[in-house]
């Protein structure tokens, strides 16, 4: 014992205070770097499998050289990190998508789907976004588009499956009750082949998520507007199967965790859709 006191410098009060606060620094950060800890398939399988349709930016897309990119795949792959594991993102057509997660295909779904209480009839949500529907016209509004009864007569492009076509379908059963013509539903597989049936002037208006509008909004300023006031506010969140609790609880604490580091607002910031942030 002495020779151990020998080779320990005596501090001064105020560097013993400054020491003892490092030490304090230094547990916290650690135990704060601490990944949550996934259910016992997911770690033995070190991969954390995530339904989505890829293909509306900026929550998703490919870019020209092919890898994936957008604040849902930034955010799944931060929290699949806190969980000690990596993302493996899985292509699969939004109509199709719930099918695809209960038949185990995957491990949840991060794919702007909409926290609705039909769903969770089936399915169980952890909500990360806000989000809202819009109607997306070229430059000028030659139709006249404001909003949803302004569609009657006109066509309306929408991807399968999706919120804004429910929205279109409900307001041609007003419109019918009206005795006024109906909107021309064409629906396409993925968001952005209806994104180029209103580039091209296949169709009067591209019906979309208020996110994806605004992205096109940025990439063409000059070529596209906002047919009418974003409208159908909801809450966008990560569906689990209702049996994988387990998974569910983990997920919750993981994106907490990406919350408190910052990360979350980082990636928000990052993608210009800081305002939809719960």
């Amino acid at each position: 014992m002495r020779a151990f006191r020998a080779v320990l410098p005596r501090l001064r009060p105020d560097f013993a205070f400054l020491s003892a606060s490092l030490l304090a620094v230094s547990i916290t950060t650690t135990a704060w770097a601490q990944p949550v800890q996934p259910p016992a398939a997911i770690a033995e399988a070190k991969k954390m499998v995530i339904c989505a349709d890829i293909g509306s930016p900026p929550l998703s897309f490919y870019k020209d050289d092919g890898s994936l990119a957008g604040a849902e795949i930034e955010l799944g792959n931060a929290i699949a990190k806190q969980l000690g594991v990596s993302a493996e993102w899985k292509q699969v057509q939004f109509d199709g998508i719930i099918p695809a997660l209960i038949a185990k295909q995957c491990d949840v779904i991060m794919s702007e789907l909409y926290d609705k209480p039909k769903r969770r009839e089936v399915v169980d949500f952890v909500d990360y976004l806000a989000s809202s529907q819009s109607l997306v016209v070229l430059k000028g509004n030659a139709s006249h588009i404001s909003g949803l009864a302004d569609l009657s007569g006109k066509k309306v492009a929408v991807e399968n499956g999706t919120t804004i076509q429910s929205l279109v379908d409900d307001e041609n059963k007003k419109l019918a009750g009206e005795g006024k013509a109906q909107a021309q539903v064409v629906v396409f597989p993925k968001d952005t082949d209806a994104f180029q049936a209103l580039r091209i002037g296949q169709v009067d208006a591209y019906g979309t998520t208020i996110k994806t509008a605004g992205y096109y909004f940025k990439q063409a300023p000059d070529l596209f507007e906002m047919g009418g006031e974003p409208f159908a506010q909801a809450i966008i969140g990560a569906a689990f199967r209702k049996d994988d609790t387990e998974l569910q609880k983990a997920f919750a604490a993981a994106l907490d965790a990406v919350r408190k580091d910052g990360t979350y607002k980082k990636i928000l910031e990052s993608w210009g859709i800081e305002r939809d942030a719960l």
